[in-house]
């Protein structure tokens, strides 16, 4: 379920059709040891991250706080400042919907599965 920890997940709706790769909405003390991934081994996200840019990818930067939390207001590059203001750390994919239902939509969601993995690695 998308409240599972490191998903692959797939929506299929008449507004709009994408998949997904997320740490989504991690439990307080996952969320708590990922930001602090983050601040202590920025070489080790920052290469997350450009994998996932090599692959076309962006983190979502959807429902991040506004703020730093607390532990955090000291973070001083703002990729990291950021990075640790995040609930949740996601990569979607749009789906063509003239593709549900052709063979061509499983090596699409493979390709991006494998463009993401770094993500799930990283969690």
């Amino acid at each position: 379920t998308k409240m599972e920890q490191g998903v692959f997940y797939v929506h299929i709706g008449l507004e709009r059709c994408f998949a997904g790769v997320a740490w989504w909405q991690p439990a307080p003390e996952l969320l708590q040891a990922m930001r602090k991934a983050i601040v202590t081994k920025p070489a080790a996200f920052r290469a997350m991250v450009s994998s996932l840019r090599k692959a076309g990818l962006e983190l979502d930067a959807e429902d991040r706080l506004k703020r730093a939390p607390r532990g955090f207001e000291d973070v001083g590059d703002e990729d990291l400042a950021q990075a640790v203001r995040s609930r949740h750390f996601v990569v979607r994919h749009d789906i063509d919907p003239a593709t549900i239902h052709s063979p061509a939509l499983v090596d699409d969601l493979v390709d991006f599965t494998l463009g993401a993995k770094p993500l799930l690695d990283w969690g």
